[in-house]
């Protein structure tokens, strides 16, 4: 498992809505450069967090850890017992022959998946992430196919990918 945490530029506000970004392009560029294409790639989630201003904190109407969690367990259950006849026992651990077998999307999926392909240059191995983290949306949900709204989210969750 990698995890990793980054600014998107040397300064650290690229993005921000706090604060001006003072970077060059190309300073952008040559930050960005220096973690390489292949190492962005095995990162399943990147997204860009956006600073929160005292008052957001105040007023957080958000899911408890408690029932993160809940979630999360009942998603890694769905994941234990659709794989006990695999050699996995999560998305993760999908090959390329699982994912064919476990993330069947719908034609309209695929044409988003297609779209996005070619627009932001992804790598096969990019397109494999994103169906698994769309499987992965869907178990969360419960629901038992992947749907056009988890691609679109998997998709939404590879930023990096669209500085490249």
């Amino acid at each position: 498992m990698l995890v990793a945490s980054m600014n998107p530029c040397p300064c650290g506000y690229y993005g921000s809505n706090i604060h001006e970004c003072t970077c060059s392009p190309q300073a952008i560029s040559r930050y960005m450069n220096k973690v390489s294409g292949p190492l962005i790639d095995r990162i399943d989630i990147q997204i860009q967090v956006q600073n929160l201003k005292y008052e957001k904190l105040q007023n957080n109407n958000s899911e408890t850890s408690n029932q993160i969690r809940k979630r999360v367990t009942q998603a890694r259950l769905i994941q234990l017992n659709r794989y006990k006849n695999e050699s996995i026992f999560f998305n993760s651990a999908l090959t390329p022959k699982l994912i064919e077998r476990y993330c069947k999307i719908d034609n309209e999926s695929k044409k988003i998946l297609e779209i996005a392909f070619n627009k932001l240059g992804l790598s096969a191995r990019a397109h494999s992430r994103i169906l698994k983290v769309a499987r992965t949306i869907a178990d969360l949900e419960k629901k038992k196919n992947i749907e056009k709204t988890h691609v679109i989210e998997a998709i939404s969750y590879r930023s990096l990918d669209r500085r490249n």
